[in-house]
């Protein structure tokens, strides 16, 4: 008799059969290997050498002292006569404006008429002294009369003088009805026009005259800068346009005191040639500063700053070593380090960014 073996039997069977062979076809996983990727940089070393501290400000073109004449009324006025338009060139002498008061003509007025009348008192006064006196040498006169005679004179002269002071002052607010210009320049504005009533204020000015060739820079520089800064320091200008010949100037003042609150204080500087700049006009200084020689300097690249910590990465046996360093004078080039790198290490100036500490590099030297 024959046998029908069960499926699910043989199938089983089987399975069992097989699974020595796939436990010996098992491998064990390899190890995972940290492959670390080298980052390309690349490097400068530090040099020894020289630094000047910069200090840049912003700054307006403005009239030297003397070279400027704001023209406001000696007093409330009609404008009678303004020939001059802004932008018009003037010589020494030529009117400026003249004005129409009433008060001071009219003062003037009474003040000649007091010195007549005080110089027709002392005329009688004299007359009056030479009869005292004949008569009183022909006995008929007394003393007194002479004495009185003598007073008078002396009251009569004595109110003359005041007559004549007073219309000296009158005459000179008079003349200050007819301004003239005081030097060669140029009409930079004119506020008024013939018949305008004007008051004398400096927020009514009527006209400014400023003179071209002597003009100079107002630099406004912060508080702590100031003591960096020395009469006689070099500076040029930074915002002429791309190509322009450089605009060299020199520091010619500092203040000496500086009012309580302020962030930053005036300094002027004047153009070393003379400059065809507007009055007013903004621009931007570098101004020459401290110098450091024999310091240690790296590329301003080099420096890479997190919060108020400043550091450096110097290339190292194939490692980027990150340096705390501690910095001088710094320009847009160089920066002076005071510690934590030494001359001749090679400091990494492009691919730092972002670099962890004792990452694994490949440098190449900058160029």
């Amino acid at each position: 008799m024959t046998l029908d073996p069960n499926p699910r039997f043989v199938f089983a069977l089987l399975v069992l059969m097989a699974l020595p062979s796939i436990a010996g076809c098992r491998r064990e996983a390899p190890d995972e290997v940290d492959i670390e990727t080298a980052v390309a940089v690349k490097t400068a070393p530090a040099t020894v050498g020289t630094i000047r501290g910069v200090v840049h400000a912003t700054a307006i073109v403005a009239p030297s002292p003397g070279a400027e004449l704001v023209v406001v009324a000696p007093d409330a006025a009609r404008i009678a006569e303004v020939p001059r338009a802004p932008g018009d060139r003037v010589r020494r002498g030529d009117l400026l404006v003249r004005f129409e008061i009433p008060s001071s003509q009219a003062d003037a007025q009474r003040q000649q008429a007091e010195v007549a009348r005080a110089q027709a008192t002392l005329d009688n006064a004299r007359r009056a002294q030479v009869r005292a006196r004949e008569l009183f040498d022909r006995g008929v006169a007394a003393r007194k009369e002479v004495e009185d005679a003598d007073r008078a004179i002396a009251d009569a002269e004595a109110a003359l003088a005041q007559g004549r002071a007073s219309l000296t002052a009158a005459q000179a607010v008079a003349s200050r009805s007819i301004v003239r210009a005081p030097f060669d320049g140029i009409v930079a504005s004119r506020q008024h026009n013939p018949g305008d009533l004007v008051e004398p204020t400096a927020s009514d000015t009527v006209l400014r005259l400023i003179d071209p060739l002597r003009l100079e820079v107002v630099a406004e520089v912060s508080l702590p800068d100031v003591p960096r800064l020395e009469i006689g320091a070099t500076a040029r200008l930074t915002s002429t346009p791309v190509g322009a010949p450089e605009v060299a100037l020199k520091v010619i003042s500092r203040p000496a005191a500086v009012e309580p609150g302020m962030a930053t204080v005036p300094v002027r500087l004047a153009f070393v040639a003379p400059a065809a700049f507007p009055s007013g006009m903004a621009v931007e200084v570098d101004i020459d500063a401290e110098q450091h020689s024999n310091v240690v300097l790296v590329p301003a690249a080099a420096i890479v700053r997190e919060g108020e910590e400043t550091a450096v990465f110097v290339a190292v046996d194939g490692k980027a070593r990150r340096r705390p360093v501690k910095i001088g004078v710094a320009t847009a080039e160089h920066v002076e380090i005071v510690s934590g790198v030494r001359a001749g290490e090679p400091v990494i100036v492009d691919g730092q960014a972002g670099l962890p500490d004792d990452a694994a590099i490949t440098a190449s030297e900058a160029k």
